[in-house]
């Protein structure tokens, strides 16, 4: 029969399609290098898109590099935006720090790309302008060059041989800044190493009620990862579950019993998730990506007072950022787990 095909036939074309079917997969670049190609923010009012772990960011801000109480650091990696709200908060954060922590300054870490999304390494989050990286080294009181913001040593306060604070490198002035930031409002959360986290506990004393904030997580050895609520013109941004009631203290045991545990013999090896791709992210997130470049001066955060600035080789720049009221937390949509990061077992950095 004209139409029939042999058996041998008919399984070269099925392999045929297969691979042709697979080669087109293929060829759809991953959202993580869609979004670290983008080297600009988009034109578009500031909106947080998505989850933490899974959105975009429209209309994103450049934090300034240097201001009189913080520098950015890690200039090569392009992940200094964020929400303007959230530029606002480091700025005050940072001011804060000073007059209730004895902090000289901040040194800030990976925020945002220029418009969020899935990044090709280093983070599952940081991905709708509304995360943070705080190093927990004071900044010096002179302005660090870029090679020396990229390749600064970057000490742990944690012992790799216990897993606990290491308290040749804790300093009392470390919990002030936690206690600082985790008093802010519209600070949802704050990760840190376990230890770190069985520290503040140790001796937090009376005052207890903002440890409930402060989550342990894999990582955060070096810095501790502010998270903001969601904000206000945001209405496709998921919030996070309540972080419910207590300090969190009693929840320690199972870190160091299980998870910082060195995996058994016969445990398989960590295999990282595949790559999420632009279909699998909100659907305004591609309209985030053809967005026309922001031009022109960025929108400004609003400013503070001045502060007397430490010894600087260059000179300070304004400080931005009165206190805006604080925005209730949009409802939590109906996302299984949404409060919840990717969590493997053995996770190096968050």
């Amino acid at each position: 029969m004209a139409g029939s095909m042999g058996p041998g036939r008919a399984l070269a074309l099925a392999l045929a399609l297969a691979l042709a079917l697979g080669g087109a997969a293929r060829a759809e670049p991953a959202a993580k290098d869609l979004f670290s190609a983008e080297r600009h923010p988009s034109a578009a009012a500031p909106q947080s898109i998505g989850f933490y772990s899974k959105g975009c960011l429209a209309g994103g801000m450049e934090m300034p590099k240097d201001g009189p109480t913080w520098q950015v650091m890690k200039p090569s990696r392009d992940r200094a935006y964020a929400h303007p709200a959230m530029i606002a908060l480091l700025q005050r954060l940072s001011v804060d720090a000073r007059r209730e922590a004895n902090w000289r300054g901040l040194l800030f870490g990976d925020m945002a790309q220029p418009r969020g999304g899935p990044m090709r390494d280093g983070h599952a989050s940081h991905q709708i302008g509304l995360d943070a990286d705080i190093y927990l080294t004071e900044m010096p009181n002179r302005r660090l060059s870029d090679e020396e913001r990229d390749g600064m040593p970057l000490p742990s306060v944690i012992d790799p041989r216990t897993r606990h604070v290491d308290e040749r490198r804790w300093r009392p002035e470390m919990l002030k800044l936690l206690r600082t930031a985790a008093r802010e409002p519209e600070v949802e959360r704050i990760f840190v190493h376990p230890g770190i986290k069985e520290k503040l506990c140790r001796t937090a004393g009376r005052d207890r009620a903002w440890l409930n904030k402060v989550r342990p997580m894999y990582g955060h050895d070096y810095h501790f990862h502010v998270r903001m609520v969601c904000q206000p013109g945001s209405p496709n941004c998921q919030p996070q579950e309540s972080t419910g009631k207590g300090d969190g203290c009693d929840k320690l045991d199972w870190w160091f019993n299980v998870a910082l545990q060195p995996p058994p013999p016969n445990a398989k090896p960590y295999k990282k998730p595949p790559p999420i791709f632009l279909a699998a992210l909100p659907r305004a997130c591609a309209a985030v990506l053809k967005q026309p470049d922001a031009g022109g001066a960025p929108v400004a955060a609003r400013a503070a007072p001045p502060v007397e600035a430490a010894p600087m080789a260059l000179a300070p720049e304004p400080v931005p950022a009165a206190r805006p009221p604080v925005a209730a937390p949009v409802p939590p949509a109906a996302v299984p787990d949404a409060g919840r990061l990717p969590m493997p077992r053995f996770r190096p950095n968050g």
